[in-house]
Parts: structure tokens; sequence; C-alpha cells
């Protein structure tokens, strides 16, 4: 429980860190995330002995994470350039709304069944982007692509079935040669900032590494030992810190429209949270009987 909160607590808190890198852009720091991200999982791999769980991965996994790896990089790079562009309340709407996405994405593509519960929660989170949108001025692209494309990343990786360290030694393998190509080409054109900006700026750059790899194995932990209705609950602790990073220390602009719109998020989540835990109750008695 406490390893699965303060993975969730260090993600909700990405939106102070990522400005200190300033004036690195959203693909630099995207590009150095992954390079270090690996550096920390090699590292990690070595002092737990896992290289024969990396090498039993099969083709089909691989191929499900290195699609997984591609989605994973429009995530971050989308949730950075948010960060790094003011828009850490559009960024935090995209995460409150991933879990209704996630069951959207079950029924469509899974066949799942949706409760009238469900149903009722969709319905609420479609009507908040539709009153988002017409408060933004436009749809809330950055919301949709994130809470989009880490849904049909968590889908991957349930299909794929790989343990945690393994699956991010995959999925930032895949992406390393990418990462490196663009920051050699930084480094030829005088774009870069990794390196021009001082040790301290260096040292918070070569960071991304930790702060990326460290919440992702407590959450790997988490998900391993404590209900998945209860790690649910628990990740609406990233989106809060988020959003109130965004109003209340960015000082982002909160019309009445979009409170309204995010008030009808926040009620779909409360009516999707209580039919989630109901059911597990009914699950779990029916077992004790």
């Amino acid at each position: 429980m406490v390893l699965g909160a303060v993975a969730y607590l260090l993600w909700g808190l990405f939106p102070l860190y990522f400005p200190l890198l300033e004036p690195a852009g959203a693909g630099e720091v995207l590009a150095h995330r992954i390079i270090w991200s690996l550096l920390v999982v090699i590292g990690v791999v070595l002092l737990t002995g896992r290289w024969s769980r990396l090498r039993s991965v099969t083709r089909r996994q691989r191929i499900l994470l290195a699609t997984a790896a591609v989605l994973l990089s429009v995530n971050w790079l989308t949730y950075v350039y948010a960060v790094l562009s003011d828009q850490v309340i559009e960024a935090s709407l995209g995460y409150f709304i991933n879990p209704l996405v996630t069951v959207a994405l079950g029924v469509v593509l899974l066949g799942e069944r949706l409760s009238t519960a469900g149903w009722v929660a969709v319905l609420l989170a479609t009507a908040a982007v539709a009153i988002l949108t017409v408060s933004y001025g436009h749809l809330p692209w950055i919301a949709l692509v994130l809470a989009c494309s880490f849904g049909l990343y968590g889908l991957l990786k349930k299909q794929a079935g790989v343990a945690p360290v393994e699956s991010l030694g995959i999925e930032t393998t895949v992406l390393i040669l990418p990462a490196a190509g663009y920051v050699l080409w930084l480094t030829a054109g005088d774009g870069v900032a990794f390196g021009t900006q001082g040790w301290g700026h260096a040292f918070l750059m070569m960071g991304l590494g930790v702060v990326t790899a460290v919440p992702l194995l407590m959450f790997g932990a988490a998900a391993t030992t404590i209900p998945l209705v209860t790690l649910g609950l628990l990740q609406y602790i990233t989106p809060s810190l988020q959003f109130l990073i965004g109003w209340a220390v960015f000082h982002e602009a909160m019309p009445v429209s979009r409170w309204v719109g995010f008030g009808l998020v926040w009620v779909a989540l409360v009516v999707f949270s209580a039919d989630t835990v109901m059911r597990f109750r009914t699950v779990q008695r029916a077992r004790t009987v």
C-alpha cells in the first residue's frame, strides 16, 4: 500500500521537476528520460540477476512491448510538452479520465461487459470532454492523447504479461536508438541543452532515469501485493496533485466552465469507483461462501 501511494505521489510531483530542466525542450527531455532510464534498469538487472528472465521473454511478448514502447514515448512526450507549456491542469484531466478510457477500451477491443453504473460514468466523462472543448475553444487533445496512449499502453502490457523490470528494460531498449540519435542531432546543430547549462542542470537531466524508474518499480511491487481495486483508487493521487500544482502553484486559468467540466469528471470517477468497490466486495463474499 505504501509503495503504491509513494509511486503515485512521485508521479504527481513531476510537474515540479520538469521546469527545472529548461531550456531543454520536450524532445530532449524525452530522449534523456529514455537513455538514463535504460541505464538504471540495466543496473537493477545486474544487481538482481534478472538476465535469465530477460532472455526468456518470447517474440510475441517483445512485439507487444515494442508497440507499447511507442505508445509510452508518445505519452511521455505529450506530458513533458504539457508541463513545459503551462498546461498541467489539462494534463491532469488526461489521467483523471484514463480509468474510464481503459474501461471503454475493454468494452470495444476485448468485448467486456459494462455495468449500468459504468455506462453512466463513461457518459458523464464524455459530457465533460464536450464542455471542456467549448471552454478551451478546442478539443482537449493533450488530455485525450495522454488518456488514450496510456490506456492502450496498459492494455498491451497486460497482454504481454512481463514483469516490470524486464518490461521497462525491453521498452527503453526499443527506444534507445531514436533517443540517442535525436540527442546527437541536437548536439550537431548546437541545439542541445545537456552539458551547456552547468553541472546542476546536467545532474537533473541524468536524474530523469531515477525519477522514471523508481516509481515504476514501486508500482510493480505494489501491483503484485495489493488488490487491483485498492491500486485503482490510489491512482487518483497523481492527477489530483497535478491539478493542485497547476492551479495553486502555476496559477493556470480555471473559469467556471472548466470547473463544471472537471466536476463532471470527478462525479464520473465517484460513480465508477463506488461500482468497482461494490463489485469487488460481492466477488469476495462469493469466494468465502
